[in-house]
């Protein structure tokens, strides 16, 4: 075992009590300490590899503030996106239809709004988010769905019944059309 002396600043850098740390090490790390450090520098040596160690280390308020950064920044590129596909510069797949294009209106827009940003939803999740009612939402899919079929040979949003990314009965992207 070996026995070092907590260190002196505390996390947030201010003078602290020493306090006493047992450290219980491989006998093989302790014979390399031992070699490379002299007896009277080994808990300072090991006060600054803690130290050292924990300054590397994300702290969970720093984890949480750039969780939120993230979100913030993909729900700009979503925005981008969505910009771009309304005005038929960016379509889902290059060279391929944009979806946009089989929207009549804004409620349609709204629909395909959400399904592009998640991948794929539930009508019941599309109807909770958008404010339409989840028949109306349903309908309005069927609908997308046979207009990309009729034009372009095949659906650009497809119904999959069974267990997908953790979504049972969702609607979803094709992303092969």
């Amino acid at each position: 075992m070996l026995e070092a002396q907590g260190s002196r600043l505390g996390v947030a850098g201010n003078m602290s009590e020493l306090v006493t740390l047992t450290v219980k090490v491989p006998a093989s790390v302790f014979q390399e300490l031992r070699l490379r450090i002299p007896e009277g520098e080994r808990s300072d040596f090991v006060r600054d590899a803690i130290l050292e160690k924990l300054d590397r280390a994300p702290k969970p308020d720093r984890l949480a503030e750039l969780e939120r950064r993230m979100e913030r920044l993909e729900s700009s590129i979503f925005e981008m996106k969505k910009a771009l596909a309304q005005l038929e510069i960016l379509t889902y797949e290059s060279g391929e239809k944009d979806l946009y294009t089989f929207c009549v209106d804004e409620q349609d827009r709204k629909i395909v709004d959400f399904l592009v940003q998640k991948r794929g939803a539930t009508t019941t999740e599309i109807a909770e988010t958008t404010g339409i009612e989840r028949s109306e939402v349903l309908s309005r899919l069927q609908r997308i769905q046979g207009r990309s079929r009729r034009e372009l040979g095949k659906g650009l949003v497809k119904f999959y019944p069974g267990l997908r990314e953790g979504k049972m009965r969702a609607w979803w992207i094709d992303e092969k059309a």
